[in-house]
């Protein structure tokens, strides 16, 4: 099949849709399809060649929000114009970085090919995460203006993911969490045509330490001494460590909570005082998150990391004793998938889709907004070594014996839906 993607985001910028997007066309074209990519011009960034696999860049505004609306006109025509090269068969729309109108997708449906529509979470609730962090004090959202967009249009944008599910043939919610988000916000019927696949990690990058292995267990050494969490147990693979690595990953933005999290550590730090919490993101809460944890007096205790290959970031998983992801909205979150592929306990928030993957056998999940339960779930985890052995294994288990919590079977799931989708038209 001949399949035109249009993605808002895509490599070199490693969001989660540009990562699951990116993943997705590179499984599908090792199964014999082709794929034509339309995603935003950028400057002098090099994109990732991929066989069978078209690029085609446009212009958009550069502003907050308005880059949908425009780079969504553009695609339009340059969707037009590849299918005029070579007839698309499925054109697949992932949302919301891209906003179209009901009566735009109800020409290409009739005019090019039938329409599937990704949900990657909702502008209303990307809203409301930032609400939420703003009470927290996460950051003043006047230096971010990005969350101040979605602040302030975000009810206004919220109409074109409404005429996407409405319009499209089908719609695949990357969760429960997010289908249920679409249904009561957006006003939809039951009857509404969506399914949920999860996007999946890769398993072959993201595994378990083997310390049998000299290479991987060298690796491991210099995580663990390059953050000084080295103690003569931790070097040799121990759980029992008193220099227990915490690790963080996201985007260093208000609604990942970070800076809740920072609030926990004083608690942890007080039995475990040689821990060590090290966040990895890219981002512009840098300076903002150093002065915190200097305010706390835990400055000695937390590093802050730019992002990094993801060979690197998938040695620093391996290497942790704990994964702690605080975030205040997620439409799916892939950062518990690939912390459970490479065998570390996840701490998250019961919240959202987050449960929808962790559980307290692989982790475990603290109450929203509750920074001191976040502190004991944490403590709880360190003290009892051998639970969390249990859980790594339960975890790296869980990837892949589950439906779609791997690229790969992700991407027959939706190869699936392609196939049906042509045969009805």
């Amino acid at each position: 099949m001949h399949i035109a993607m249009l993605a808002g985001e895509y490599p070199p910028l490693w969001g989660g849709l540009g990562s699951a997007t990116y993943h997705l066309c590179k499984y599908l074209s090792e199964i014999g399809h082709e794929i034509t990519i339309i995603t935003r011009k950028l400057k002098k960034e090099i994109r990732p060649k991929i066989n069978n696999v078209t690029l085609i860049e446009v212009n958009w505004l550069y502003a907050p929000m308005a880059f949908t609306r425009s780079y969504g006109k553009n695609a339009i025509k340059a969707l037009k114009t590849a299918n005029s090269i070579k007839p698309i068969d499925i054109i697949h729309l992932h949302c919301p970085l891209i906003a179209l109108t009901e009566k735009e997708i109800l020409s290409l449906r009739n005019d090019i090919a039938p329409v599937i529509t990704s949900l990657h979470g909702s502008w209303l609730g990307e809203r409301d995460g930032i609400i939420s962090a703003r009470k927290h004090n996460e950051s003043a959202v006047w230096k971010n203006p990005n969350d101040l967009a979605i602040l302030l249009t975000a009810k206004y944008y919220s109409k074109y993911e409404t005429a996407a599910a409405k319009a499209s043939n089908i719609c695949v919610a990357n969760s429960i969490s997010t289908k249920n988000d679409f249904c009561s916000r957006y006003s939809l019927s039951p009857e509404w045509n969506c399914e949920v696949i999860h996007w999946g990690v890769d398993e072959n990058l993201f595994y378990p330490i083997n310390h049998d292995e000299e290479e991987e267990h060298l690796a491991y050494e210099s995580i663990r001494k390059r953050f000084k969490a080295d103690d003569i147990d931790a070097l040799i693979g121990n759980n029992e460590t008193k220099t227990p690595l915490l690790l963080a990953v996201g985007r260093l933005a208000a609604r990942k909570g970070f800076r809740f999290l920072l609030k926990a550590m004083p608690q942890v730090l007080e039995k475990y005082p040689h821990a060590k919490l090290v966040i990895i993101g890219r981002g512009g809460m840098y300076k903002t998150l150093n002065k915190q944890a200097k305010k706390l007096g835990i400055s000695k205790s937390v590093i802050i990391e730019g992002s990094m290959e993801f060979k690197d970031l998938a040695t620093c998983y391996r290497s942790a004793d704990l994964v702690i992801y605080p975030s205040y909205y997620e439409g799916q979150g892939l950062i518990p998938l690939e912390a459970m592929s490479s065998g570390t306990p996840i701490i998250t928030v019961n919240n959202g889709p987050l449960p929808e993957m962790v559980d307290e056998s692989v982790g475990a999940l603290y109450s929203p907004g509750n920074y001191f339960d976040l502190g004991v779930k944490i403590l709880d985890e360190l003290k009892d070594p051998k639970m969390r052995k249990l859980q790594s294994i339960n975890g790296r288990e869980r990837v892949l014996t589950e439906s779609t919590f791997t690229q790969e079977k992700t991407a027959l799931k939706f190869e699936e839906l392609y196939q049906n989708l042509k045969l009805t038209r």
